[in-house]
């Protein structure tokens, strides 16, 4: 289910610039570096890159950062880390896709935050939402209802 569109997976990201637009899906080609455990993105077709796509729209604001709500099309090799910094909107956080400062506990401001899939047996909508993680920055974005 996780590998195809069966299963509607929702993520939250904290940046501090604004993206281009309120709400946009983008469309990259992403090669994966094995030895840098690193991903690359290209506007067109290289040679081994895949298609990638993803749908982020602004869920909030706080004083000096944005909250995304991002939804995959694709499930590529960091790819949210990666097209979000193409963009110019690096997860915070995040040092190897550009951000200029790690977290204070070496994490990136990046979550699961929502899953939701039709019951396999059952046939039943199911929605698992993660709480926000502790720490000063989610709790800025705690009120948000995404």
């Amino acid at each position: 289910m996780f590998r195809s569109t069966e299963v509607k997976k929702t993520y939250l990201a904290i940046v501090k610039e604004r993206p281009p637009e309120d709400e946009a899906t983008i469309k990259h080609f992403l090669k994966k570096n094995e030895l840098q455990n690193k991903s690359y993105v290209y506007d067109n077709e290289v040679k081994g890159s895949k298609e990638a796509s993803l749908t982020y729209r602004v869920a909030g604001r706080s004083e000096r950062y944005y909250l995304l709500e991002i939804q995959l099309h694709s499930g590529r090799h960091h790819q949210i880390r990666a097209q979000m910094a193409k963009i110019g909107c690096p997860v915070k956080g995040d040092l190897k896709y550009g951000f200029p400062r790690s977290n204070d506990d070496g994490s990136i401001s990046l979550m699961a935050r929502r899953l939701e899939f039709i019951h396999p047996v059952k046939k039943e909508n199911i929605v698992i939402t993660a709480p926000f993680p502790k720490g000063d920055i989610w709790k800025e974005f705690r009120n948000n209802e995404v």
